[in-house]
């Protein structure tokens, strides 16, 4: 992607009109799993953070939907999404099947959680 968009929104947009459905579909799953989460554009692609710390990334490709919930998020998730293709810290969910959108849910909440904890363990440091 030569130009970085500026939201998300944008980036949406730049895909072709079916790609854009499904990435509308996951970027709402985040949403709702995540309110507390700010949403921008981070590496190029949506972003979802907590306190200036990632819960979650995903990205639009020609074939798949890449899913980013750090290693750990995936490491909680292992067995069900051993069926996709991984990567360290990445998933790629197969344009070719329905979106696992309640997985995604699942996963966002686990990051949402293990964040806020990470936020409050620091604020208890100070």
């Amino acid at each position: 992607m030569k130009n970085i968009p500026v939201s998300v929104d944008a980036y949406i947009k730049s895909f072709d009109k079916e790609l854009q459905e499904v990435l509308q579909q996951v970027r709402e799953v985040i949403q709702a799993a995540a309110p507390d989460a700010a949403e921008e554009i981070s590496y190029a692609m949506p972003a979802y953070k907590i306190g200036g710390k990632p819960v979650v990334y995903f990205a639009g490709y020609k074939s798949h939907v890449g899913f980013y919930a750090t290693p750990t998020g995936h490491e909680a998730f292992e067995k069900q999404l051993s069926k996709y293709k991984q990567g360290k810290g990445s998933v790629q969910f197969p344009l070719t099947e329905p979106m696992p959108l309640k997985l995604i849910t699942d996963i966002t909440k686990f990051r949402v959680k293990e964040v806020k904890a990470q936020l409050q363990l620091k604020v208890k440091k100070k």
